[in-house]
């Protein structure tokens, strides 16, 4: 971390964990608004991009819930749909699970710094998401959308936040970010929009691929910046990869975050992808019970 970063004052706090257990079965771990901690996946790393069966899935690998996704481009963003509302929450009604968060993944393709449709999504996930009970929107920016180096592409990105979060603040649903950016790039775009409801997006995996100091970046961004975490790993198992999920979990305890931890990718080469993820599901739960 550079000298303007260590000396960002660190927010932290010590907040005691609801234990959680693994109990080994399909039908463990119904959502638990009470619960410091709540553990869902990405619809698309459980080979259910966009669609209402990530529900079962989810319930199947012992998950409290699932991020979906607001649609594709081929679906027009059906999640806007009240029909398709619907139908996941019947889903969530029958299996007794939650929509742990909304994502539009689409926008990798379909950037929101120069695209209308990407910036008409956005505003629009934001009335999905009250609609759905959901708190936090990921916005993704890879690939055609990347940021790092674009400074053209981050003046237009940070136009176009101003203009869409006082909804967002109105609706009380959070914008996350997620993207290559370090902690400070990532600060230099939440401080010029000036918005509690614009925040971070923190995948550990992007981070630590990219070289952050993932857990002082953690610590320095905080509680009040970041909105969700994504647990993830390339090619690995969690708990067996790059990340020190130790050590993250020291993080966000002394930034005293609670909510979702999503987890995204963490299946190894040729492996399967359900027998990946009651392991992926049981380590994560051991790292975050009291």
């Amino acid at each position: 971390m550079n000298k303007k970063l260590t000396r960002r004052d660190i927010l932290k706090s010590s907040i005691g964990l609801l234990g959680l257990s693994y109990l080994g079965a399909y039908e463990a771990f119904a959502f638990n608004s009470s619960s410091r901690f709540n553990v869902g996946a990405c619809d698309w790393s459980i080979k259910q991009h966009s669609n209402i069966e990530a529900i079962e899935v989810g319930k199947k690998i012992g998950l409290d819930g699932v991020q979906i996704s607001l649609g594709t481009l081929d679906n027009d963003m059906h999640l806007r749909q009240k029909k398709i509302q619907q139908k996941y929450k019947d889903a969530c009604e029958k299996d007794n699970m939650a929509i742990g968060g909304i994502a539009i993944g689409e926008m990798n393709s379909i950037p929101y710094k120069s695209d209308p449709r990407a910036e008409q999504w956005a505003s629009d996930s934001i009335d999905v998401a009250e609609a759905m009970g959901v708190k936090v929107v990921l916005l993704a920016f890879f690939s055609n959308g990347d940021l790092k180096n674009d400074p053209v592409g981050t003046k237009e990105t940070i136009r176009r936040l101003k203009k869409v979060a006082p909804k967002a603040e109105d609706h009380g649903v959070i914008l996350g970010i997620e993207s290559w950016l370090s902690a400070e790039e990532h600060m230099e775009i939440l401080d010029a929009v000036n918005s509690p409801n614009v925040q971070v997006y923190y995948d550990v995996a992007n981070s630590n691929k990219m070289g952050y100091n993932i857990y002082d970046e953690i610590r320095w961004l905080g509680k009040e910046h970041i909105c969700e975490f994504h647990a993830k790993e390339n090619g690995y198992l969690l708990g067996k990869g790059k990340v020190d999920f130790e050590e993250v979990r020291k993080a966000i305890d002394d930034i005293g975050y609670n909510g979702w931890v999503q987890i995204e990718g963490a299946v190894p080469e040729n492996a399967d992808m359900l027998e990946s993820y009651l392991l992926n599901n049981k380590y994560i739960r051991s790292v975050l019970k009291d």
